[in-house]
């Protein structure tokens, strides 16, 4: 019998249950509009209060007023990019963007528009490594840079960057920095005020909680213009009925994250590793993504040589084993992984791309079943391949 054996986990997660159970109330009986001023309204005021100031402790906020919620990371990215530069030009009359260039599509298209509005957009290119270096940055920004945004993790590669370094440089400058924290909250160190940043994007999906549900930590001192307005939810900063049950469910998957982190860190590290390790050691002319030493703990990406990544990714769904080829909001294109193409991968091997991700549900023998089934799987492609012997029969 094929088993299933889900490691995707850095496209969604599945709803940890302890989280259904804190969301199911405000499906059923708690179903209130929090604007509302009766008792039923009051209940769903007082949860969503609760959830606020519970996820602004977990990422350090400095007051809960500093969370905005969202209908996801994609949301809060974009209220944040075009929000806080429209903003800032409109009091400052600066005009100049500069974006890492394997930022998330959420960050990349809203810069892109805004480029289109007059402001000026450079992308600046991380390392071979995978990391967006304080040089590379400080050559990107300028006295006119209204907004650095600089991702925290990197969805496809898992590097971690140094935002410390880049907040403070971007803030020697007068701009302000912006991070897509998606793939890092609640997985490795975030703390707002720490770390010194200005704005930064969250996801409840990818945390165990509810697609559809997210939350923008916004600096109370950083200017915003709002992208929905009509409503004078969330301190007038993103009108619309709060979607409180998902907010509660985000709340109690943060609050699980953090508690049980101490022990789930050095274990995913531990399968990462036997990932990596299995894969270098059994699969010849294969490349592990960015920088080893600096991977949070439950991502890994691979070049494999003269296979191409879909071809993979479909032969082992057949074996029950569900990965991706790069990150899941562009899995349909075609177009190679613009995350590798930034750290200078030759879009031919581009293609090749397999990214393993772990979590909570995983375990030591769904690790040994990939490892034994992917390595056949490779070489069965590369003998189906009509260039992959002469062009690596030598390497």
């Amino acid at each position: 019998m094929t088993r299933n054996v889900y490691l995707d986990y850095a496209a969604t997660t599945p709803v940890d249950p302890r989280v259904f159970d804190a969301m199911s109330p405000f499906l059923k009986d708690q179903y209130g509009n929090p604007s509302s001023l009766h008792s039923v309204g009051r209940e769903a005021a007082r949860a969503l209060d609760d959830a606020r100031e519970s996820i602004a402790a977990e990422v350090g906020a400095a007051e809960p007023s500093e969370i905005i919620f969202t209908a996801g990371g994609t949301e809060a990215d974009n209220t944040a990019v075009l929000g806080i530069a429209k903003a800032v030009r409109r009091d400052t009359g600066r005009s100049h963007l500069v974006v890492s260039a394997f930022e998330h599509n959420g960050v990349l298209t809203p810069a892109e528009r805004l480029a289109k509005e007059g402001f000026e957009l450079t992308l600046v290119k991380p390392g071979a490594d995978g990391i967006v270096s304080a040089e590379a940055l400080r050559g990107a920004i300028r006295d006119d840079t209204a907004l650095v945004s600089v991702m925290h993790v990197n969805n496809e590669l898992g590097t971690i960057q140094p935002l410390f370094e880049l907040a403070q440089i971007t803030h020697e400058n007068e701009a302000l920095f912006h991070t897509d924290a998606v793939q890092s909250m609640g997985k490795i160190d975030f703390d707002a005020v720490g770390l010194e940043v200005d704005a930064a994007s969250f996801s409840a999906h990818k945390i165990y909680g509810p697609k559809g549900t997210g939350a923008l930590y916004l600096k109370r001192s950083t200017p915003i213009q709002p992208l929905l307005i009509g409503g004078g939810q969330e301190s007038k900063k993103r009108g619309g009925t709060e979607n409180v049950a998902g907010i509660v469910g985000m709340a109690e998957a943060l609050k699980i994250m953090i508690a049980e982190r101490p022990a789930e860190e050095p274990r995913l590290k531990a399968m990462r590793d036997k990932i990596i390790d299995g894969i270098l050691d059994t699969i010849e002319n294969t490349v592990l993504n960015g920088d080893r030493d600096f991977l949070v703990p439950h991502v890994a990406n691979f070049i494999i040589k003269g296979v191409e990544g879909e071809s993979m990714l479909l032969q082992l769904d057949h074996k029950g084993i569900m990965v991706s080829t790069g990150s899941a909001c562009s899995s349909s294109s075609l177009e190679p992984s613009h995350v590798l193409l930034a750290i200078g991968c030759p879009p031919e091997l581009a293609h090749g791309s397999l990214r393993v991700s772990i979590g909570r549900f995983v375990t030591d023998e769904d690790i040994e079943y990939f490892l034994t089934e992917f390595p056949p799987i490779v070489h069965r492609l590369r003998e189906m391949s009509p260039t992959y012997e002469k062009m690596y029969a030598n390497t």
